[in-house]
Parts: C-alpha cells; structure tokens; sequence
C-alpha cells in the first residue's frame, strides 16, 4: 500500500540518529550562548557608564591625583619674588577682598584713609608681625618681607595712597633672611592662684598601753655536777668530826689487847 502523495510534502529533515542528536545539542548551545553574550553586553554598559567618559585615562588620572600639589625648585637658582598682586591673590584677599574680621577693603579710599594717615613703615611692620585678628605675614610665613612690603603698596595704591614701590634686595640680603627664623610671639604661661595653706587637724591622742610585768625567774634545779660537787664539799668535814687516830706516843702502855681497842671502827 503506497503513502499519498500529499503526505510526502511533510517529511522530517531529521532522518538519522546523528542528525537528531546534532538539532538536541544546538538546541541547548544556542540559547545559552545568546544568554551570556546578552549578560556581558548589559554589564560593560553599566561599568563604563554609557554616554560618560567617568572610565577615561584622564578621568581616572585626575581621581586619584594628590589633594597637594609639589613644585620642585632648584635650591642654587636665585629666588623669585612675587609681585603685589600675586601675594594679594594667593594670601590677603581672603580678608581684604571682602573686608571681613573688621579687615579693609581693597580698593575702598574711606576704610583705607586712617590707616594710611600711618605711614608706610607702620604699614609694613603691622603686616609682617600681626596686628588685631590679622596673624604675622597674613598666615603666610613663607613669604619674605620684600613681598609684604609688595603686597601693602599694592593694596593702599588701589585705595588712595601714592607709596614708592620698595626696591628689590640684594642675593645676600634675601639669603640671611631666609636663613633667619621667624620671630616667635612671647607667650607668657597663665598665673596661677597661690594656694591656701588648710591647717592641718590635731592628731588624736591615743592611751599608751602600760607596760606587762615581767615574770620572776624560777630557781633551776641542781644539776648532777653541782650535787657531786656539793657532795665532796661536805665530805671533809665529817672527815674532820672522826677522832684522830693516836700516834705511838700517845698509846697508853700495857696488853695489846688494849691497842686493839684504840684501833678505829
């Protein structure tokens, strides 16, 4: 019995084992390669940060730079002075650019009018060792005295003075005062209170205990050495109580029974 002929125009591809295991393995392979590629894509959008430039060399060079900067200067060359204004910009204009902490204003002829009645010594000095709320050399120590004398013309010219710009020193001079040492301010250590001398509270009395009698010494007994010795101390004297014995020439003459008799027991 012959298939219809319509039934051939539905046949499968897959018409051996190894095709079918080939489909069952792609069927697998595919998705998950598409899964991770998919994966990878979202997550480097997400790091980079997509339309930002935050992953940049010179984005990053500029994260993780030091918050201060160095500048390395030759010690031998000759040292640079700063002019007016740049002391003004680097150092006075925080207080004198907007004239607070009662400071004057740069540029304003009226707050600057009795302090340049002064003079211009009074001027530098004031700046270069403190006065009021302004410390010595406006906070700034590293800068030299030339400079200050700078800044001061700089500012009292912008409001109303005419002071003579201060000539520039000689290499020796400027060297000996960079040597120096800034003058350090005296402090003088707060005074104490003299303290009270608290009279001290008599020491209370305490009874002394009287004194134990001591016990007497017991006589010690005799000892052997000393009886023996006591012993032979008496013996010549009941040596001495026995009679004499009488010599020839006291025996009275006669029977020998009667020396016998004289005989000592």
């Amino acid at each position: 019995m012959s298939l219809p002929e319509h039934a051939h125009g539905h046949e499968s591809a897959i018409k051996t084992p190894r095709q079918l295991l080939i489909t069952v393995i792609l069927a697998f392979l595919i998705p998950i390669a598409i899964i991770i590629l998919l994966v990878n894509l979202v997550g480097t959008s997400i790091r980079t940060g997509a339309g930002s430039d935050s992953q940049s060399e010179e984005a990053i060079a500029r994260r993780i730079q030091p918050v201060a900067g160095f500048k390395l200067v030759d010690a031998d060359a000759p040292k640079v002075f700063k002019t007016g204004e740049q002391v003004f910009q680097s150092t006075c204009s925080a207080c004198h650019g907007t004239g607070v902490a009662g400071a004057p204003k740069f540029g304003d002829k009226d707050a600057w009018a009795k302090y340049i009645k002064q003079g211009y010594e009074d001027l530098v000095k004031n700046a270069i060792h403190g006065i009021g709320a302004m410390p010595p050399k406006g906070g700034n120590a590293s800068l030299d005295d030339f400079e200050v004398a700078r800044a001061v013309v700089y500012m009292t010219n912008h409001s109303g003075a005419s002071f003579d710009e201060p000539k520039e020193p000689a290499a020796g001079d400027a060297a000996q005062a960079e040597a120096a040492p800034p003058p350090r301010p005296k402090r003088h250590p707060p005074r104490r209170p003299p303290r009270r001398k608290l009279p001290r509270p008599p020491k209370p009395s305490r009874p002394r205990p009287s004194p134990r009698p001591r016990p007497k010494p017991r006589p010690m007994p005799a000892t052997p050495s000393a009886r023996s010795s006591t012993s032979r101390s008496a013996s010549p004297a009941t040596r001495s109580a026995w009679p004499a014995r009488p010599s020839s020439a006291t025996r009275p003459p006669g029977n020998p029974s009667s020396r016998r008799a004289w005989t000592p027991c």
